[in-house]
């Protein structure tokens, strides 16, 4: 019974916490894949924030055999943005450094995206939407976006 309880309980929380369509917010990039990606390295990095991690989702499938449209992900972050909502509630360790897909989709169109960091947040206990972090986060992934995108 205890083992039914604890599993609802964490199905529970994991769904307060899952990303929809409409909390993932898309710019469309002048560039191609790698060179979008490349500004926003430099955007991110010429404002303070450290690139953790590229992801190159396309490498990957070639590496696999198969086949997939360009696709990379950017993790960064910054820590004195990303402490506060840690200190606040240690589960924003799980979403958090922050994080930007490029990708080109079926039409050969280039594409930013990102989840709303409120929507990925607040969902936790002691986080609220409009805190002055959460604000800061949808502001720097704006501007760094728009800068990668060539606008």
């Amino acid at each position: 019974m205890r083992r039914i309880l604890g599993a609802m309980m964490l199905a529970a929380m994991a769904q307060g916490a899952a990303a929809s369509e409409e909390d993932i917010l898309r710019m469309q990039a002048g560039g191609d894949v790698g060179a979008t990606m490349d500004a926003l390295v430099e955007a991110v990095e010429g404002a303070g924030a450290t690139v953790f991690a590229r992801v190159d989702h396309g490498a990957g499938a070639a590496g696999a055999d198969m086949e997939l449209a360009p696709s990379q992900l950017l993790i960064f972050g910054n820590p004195k943005l990303g402490t506060p909502p840690m200190q606040a509630n240690a589960l924003a360790g799980l979403y958090l450094p922050l994080k930007v897909l490029i990708y080109e989709d079926g039409e050969g169109q280039v594409w930013l995206a990102y989840e709303d960091p409120g929507a990925t947040l607040d969902d936790l206990p002691g986080i609220e939407e409009n805190a002055g972090y959460i604000q800061k986060m949808r502001g720097a992934l704006g501007k760094l976006t728009e800068k990668a995108a060539g606008r």
